[in-house]
């Protein structure tokens, strides 16, 4: 069975988004010559273990005008866009993506996941989208979560979680370039 994986940029004190809804803390990025190579194979590793890509209706509205044409991501832009791309959302009709395949739209993430996981393949990567992967959570269908967390405080803004979880911790990675990817398993 397929996992869903939940991958979150966040803080040291647990921020996923600032109050202005931005990601200015995120750093890090893999795409350049001058990454930490360990950084780099671990980001490319997870972007390679995956086939399908989940967004909430905010992400994919955020993504949309960038990534499809950020020739400057390299491989790792050129592997994002290619995979298959799900759009949890009630009232968006259709979900392009520059010249790339649209995404779907599903108005009922939950059966589409569960639908998605009995399929062959490789893993699903739920990316941001805060709202969905906390109902996702709640519907006991998230299998691992992916905490990239940069060496920065916030203080305020939106934290990952508000309520009480159970995870196993799998992994945990400092890289040289400051950011610590915690890896938890979901205990449902």
């Amino acid at each position: 069975m397929r996992k869903l994986i939940v991958q979150q940029w966040v803080t040291v004190d647990n921020i996923a988004a600032e109050k202005d809804g931005g990601l200015g803390f995120v750093s890090g990025e893999p795409f350049s010559e001058k990454t930490e190579p360990a950084f780099k194979a671990s980001v490319m590793g997870l972007i390679d273990s995956v086939d399908t890509m989940i967004l909430g209706a905010n992400t994919y509205a955020m993504s949309k005008d960038y990534w499809p044409h950020a020739e400057e991501q390299g491989e790792y832009g050129e592997k994002l866009n290619n995979l298959a791309k799900f759009v949890a959302s009630s009232k968006l009709e259709t979900a392009p993506w520059g010249d790339f395949p649209a995404a779907t739209i599903t108005r009922d993430p939950a059966a589409t996941i569960r639908e998605l996981k009995e399929q062959s393949g490789k893993d699903l990567w739920l990316w941001g989208s805060l709202t969905l992967m906390r109902s996702m959570l709640d519907a006991g269908l998230v299998d691992e979560v992916r905490m990239m967390v940069c060496p920065v405080s916030r203080g305020e803004g939106t934290r990952v979680f508000h309520d009480r979880r159970d995870l196993k911790p799998v992994e945990a990675t400092a890289f040289g370039n400051g950011i610590v990817l915690l890896r938890y398993a979901v205990e449902n």
